[in-house]
């Protein structure tokens, strides 16, 4: 069954809203004993805080009230980099971050985003959950910081254009594309020969509409909620890259806790994030059809000429490298050879 955005939006917000207008209540009934802030930079409607105010509930249930969880999402506490600061310095408890973005801290952190490097979602929990996901996490823990042991889901990463529709590799050929502020998403495009612009998300739609760029790339629920179909005509179904949010925790503050604590907060936390998998794997089907609705044309291109082209292009072989051999090995385990 397939449950519109519309749907998931509405629950969610409902369930926000009942969460925040019951605190109150529960909290003079008993003060908790350990009261953590989570931080994340989703608005309230997305299946990620939907399923955390669930978590947080049952958190505060199965502790008899002695943990409870403040949720404050859409960046309220912050940036991604002043946030991921608060969590290091204990100002805020739990944080859910992108390995893109934690990688400036943990560099292992992005490999998940290896372009076309995973051909589908069993594919991406088969790593995630396995050999990969370990490795990715025992990086974490050198920075001091706790991370739990499911990563929850940002989804796939979808191309659009104002221009044509991106079938090949030859279409990204001087194809002016938006980029985010990283290495990994530059070197790609260079490796198929695009012109790739680094610009901040805020500034994205000025940037379509006053064509510096022709397009760009993003999960469906960034492309849908930014309106970004009123400036692009082609959604090119890619899936060139994937994307997760580790669930990130300061270890004084975690240490902090009673082991019994521990073990009903982290197994909600890890439950939760199986369910939030399976929110947005429902919301990108459904999202797909509604950015069609809306007049984006939809295309699915052969994921296998474009992995042909990097790895001509070398750009598995300087990924390698800067990752190092043994993440490489676990990385190819899961999804095969690469460079």
């Amino acid at each position: 069954m397939i449950i519109s955005r519309r749907r998931l939006l509405i629950a969610g917000s409902t369930a926000f809203a009942g969460g925040v207008v019951g605190a109150p209540f529960i909290a003079r009934a008993q003060q908790a004993e350990f009261t953590y802030k989570y931080a994340n930079n989703l608005p309230i409607t997305h299946p990620m805080n939907v399923r955390a105010q669930e978590m947080a509930a049952a958190i505060k249930a199965e502790t008899n009230g002695r943990f409870e969880l403040q949720i404050f999402p859409s960046s309220q506490l912050g940036s991604d980099t002043d946030t991921l600061s608060q969590v290091r310095s204990g100002g805020v408890e739990f944080f859910t971050l992108s390995g893109l973005i934690l990688s400036t801290l943990v560099p292992a952190a992005s490999i998940n985003g290896v372009g076309f490097a995973f051909p589908d979602y069993a594919s991406v929990w088969k790593a995630m959950d396995g050999d990969l996901g370990a490795y990715v996490r025992q990086q974490i823990a050198k920075v001091n910081l706790v991370v739990m042991d499911k990563i929850w889901d940002n989804g796939f990463r979808q191309t659009t254009s104002a221009t044509k529709p991106i079938n090949t590799p030859d279409d990204l050929k001087g194809f002016k594309i938006r980029v985010p502020v990283s290495p990994l998403w530059t070197s790609m495009y260079k490796a198929f020969e695009s012109a790739p612009t680094s610009i901040n998300f805020n500034e994205t739609y000025t940037a379509l509409q006053t064509k510096v760029v022709d397009g760009q790339e993003n999960p469906l629920a960034i492309i849908s909620t930014a309106k970004l179909y009123e400036v692009q005509k082609h959604l090119s179904m890619t899936n060139h890259m994937w994307d997760g949010f580790w669930f990130l925790g300061n270890r004084r503050a975690w240490e902090r806790l009673p082991q019994d604590v521990r073990t009903i907060v982290a197994k909600h936390i890890n439950a939760a994030a199986e369910k939030e998998r399976e929110d947005v794997a429902k919301l990108n089907a459904s999202l797909q059809q509604e950015l069609a609705a809306k007049g984006m044309v939809v295309n699915q291109p052969d994921p296998a000429p474009f992995r042909d082209k990097l790895r001509k292009a070398g750009f598995y072989a300087e990924w390698k490298g800067k990752y190092g051999d043994e993440a490489w090995a676990i990385l190819e385990k899961s999804v095969g050879t690469l460079a």
